[in-house]
């Protein structure tokens, strides 16, 4: 965040002004006129500092604009001398009050500059690359990420289709934000927009120039099982009257700072009702996912390549040079499916045998009601397809009338939702 001018430290002076600056700030005083100035300079502070002086400025919003201990041990007092009492609720309501911290003012008079919103999940995406070693920081973080979901909820988002006559500015940033298969070039990006393509983004109206996710669709009549040609330039275009089935191929996060803000389950939703309205034979909808954890996953666990059968090391399998030789792509097909089958149906977070996989791709898809329906050998054959996945790829089904059963069974049980033939896998040995 921030441009090109060289920035500042903060100095100790600095420090001093910037904390009264800060309580001004937190204390409200003066009209909405004198906050929002108020708040645009304390930005213009924050845009200018260096790395080390933007930390320190979050520390002190962090460490010295939270909640009176005082004044909520008091309020804490009266609330439970009045539970009980008819005056209780009002109690209740001064207890809650004493919790507030003065942070959450000072987030709000950020947001509500004309840029404000943008400026702070920019400013997020600053704490969060400092929070990995100042773990003080987390209380803001928190609060942050709160107000953050509130604003971005997803009855705020506008769904927008993007095509080749959007505006370049817009088409630009599909190029740097894509995050699963890299647009090489704008005749890459072409094809992705053509007749059976569809791109869909979510907008939010304080953020109209960027988009917060996008979907990348190809309408088809198959299942497809490889990235390469589905993304094709020089194959024909496929005539979308006769499509049955949408491959959701790539999905993109755009803002670091929105990280743990939720709306990819209501785009994909809200894009398959789009695409039944304007395509009514649509009868499946899947994707052809990446398996990005997978080779990290088999470097903690080496043992389970002989597990499954496959005689070669990790780095062997990554650089994917065994794939021109016809007898290693034939000796490797099966045991390459247990090893991504067992992946994902045992392959949990923290290592435990409970709990949500390890996978980020399946906990997002599975968390929103899809089925593991197929992997696909050599499915992604670039060279970040066989880094991150041995060149496996996956498809994720969503049928319908069983999305809202698989989501309950996985967010109650954990019930992993497989077709058959990926669960024989997984158990094979």
């Amino acid at each position: 965040m921030g441009g090109g001018a060289e920035r500042i430290a903060l100095t100790a002076r600095g420090v001093e002004q910037l904390r009264a600056q800060l309580r001004e700030c937190a204390e409200s005083l003066g009209g909405e006129v004198s906050a929002r100035s108020r708040a645009a300079r304390l930005a213009e502070t924050y845009l200018r500092l260096n790395d080390e002086g933007r930390q320190r400025f979050l520390k002190l919003i962090a460490l010295e604009f939270g909640p009176d201990p005082a004044k909520v041990a008091n309020a804490h007092k009266d609330y439970q001398k009045a539970v009980g009492t008819p005056e209780q609720w009002k109690a209740e309501a001064a207890l809650r009050g004493a919790m507030r911290s003065s942070r959450i003012r000072i987030l709000t008079q950020f947001n509500a500059m004309p840029q404000g919103v943008k400026f702070l999940v920019d400013l997020r995406a600053d704490l969060l690359r400092y929070l990995e070693n100042d773990k003080e920081l987390a209380v803001l973080d928190r609060e942050l990420e709160s107000r953050l979901s509130a604003w971005f909820d997803v009855g705020f988002l506008e769904l927008q289709r993007i095509t080749w006559n959007s505006p370049a500015a817009l088409l630009e940033k599909l190029i740097e934000y894509e995050a699963v298969h890299e647009i090489r070039s704008w005749t890459d990006l072409k094809n992705r927009l053509d007749s059976d393509r569809r791109l869909y983004a979510f907008f939010h109206p304080r953020m109209p120039a960027e988009p917060l996710i996008f979907v990348e669709v190809a309408l088809t009549d198959h299942l497809a099982d490889n990235v390469q040609a589905l993304l094709d330039e020089n194959a024909p275009v496929f005539d979308n009257r006769k499509a049955d089935t949408a491959i959701f191929y790539s999905i993109s996060n755009t803002q670091i700072g929105l990280r743990g803000v939720s709306f990819g389950n209501f785009l994909l939703k809200r894009v398959i009702d789009d695409l039944k309205r304007d395509f009514p034979k649509l009868a499946h909808f899947a994707t052809l996912s990446p398996m990005p954890g997978l080779a990290a996953w088999v470097r903690r666990n080496p043992q389970v390549l002989a597990d499954v059968g496959i005689e070669r090391s990790l780095d062997e399998l990554s650089n994917g040079a065994w794939a021109q030789d016809k007898k290693q792509v034939r000796s490797l097909r099966d045991p390459l499916g247990r090893l991504g089958a067992r992946y994902l149906a045992a392959a949990k977070q923290g290592g435990a045998e409970s709990g949500p996989p390890l996978d980020p791709v399946s906990r997002f898809h599975l968390g929103n009601g899809a089925r593991i329906e197929r992997l696909n050998y050599l499915g992604d054959s670039s060279a970040k397809g066989f880094r991150q996945s041995f060149g496996l790829m996956v498809n994720y089904l969503y049928s319908p009338e069983e999305i809202e059963t698989n989501l309950e069974a996985f967010a109650g049980q954990g019930t992993i939702a497989m077709s058959a033939t990926v669960r024989r896998l997984a158990k094979a040995t």
